[in-house]
């Protein structure tokens, strides 16, 4: 249990420490983003030597489903951070424009891809993106 003393203690920090701790968060979204890509990639890769040349299109159009949206919240936070404007707010609305478009680019795919989309191979681009922090977790690069 902590104690009255650690309860009552107040971390402050100065210019140079939070400028070292946006750097590091910075950094962390862009390492996300790269591992994110990068197993969108390797799912396209897979799905079109298993499956052939719709089922790579088709990996790599569920892997841009889901990464554009997230880079683009990526980036809105990253923007927030360093102008010192991040809030949970901020965050939030990131996180529910991030779900909307992601359904909205599915539920597009699925309109106009639907003579040539591979649905299986459309699911494991879009999952093995959602898993691109495995990929830091493997290599020790997430803290």
């Amino acid at each position: 249990m902590l104690d009255k003393a650690m309860v009552d203690k107040v971390l402050i920090l100065s210019d140079a420490d939070r400028a070292a701790l946006d750097a590091q968060a910075s950094r962390g979204l862009l390492l996300a983003l790269a591992a994110q890509g990068a197993m969108g990639l390797a799912a396209a890769v897979i799905a079109g030597v298993v499956g052939g040349a719709a089922a790579g299109w088709s990996a790599l159009a569920g892997a841009g489903a889901y990464f554009i949206p997230n880079a683009l919240f990526a980036l809105r936070l990253a923007f927030s951070v360093r102008a010192g404007k991040a809030s949970p707010f901020t965050f939030l609305s990131g996180e529910l424009f991030k779900l909307f478009a992601t359904a909205l680019l599915l539920g597009l795919l699925s309109r106009v891809a639907q003579d040539w989309l591979v649905w299986p191979a459309a699911l494991l681009g879009l999952i093995l993106t959602l898993k691109g922090y495995l990929l830091l977790l493997m290599f020790r690069k997430l803290s």
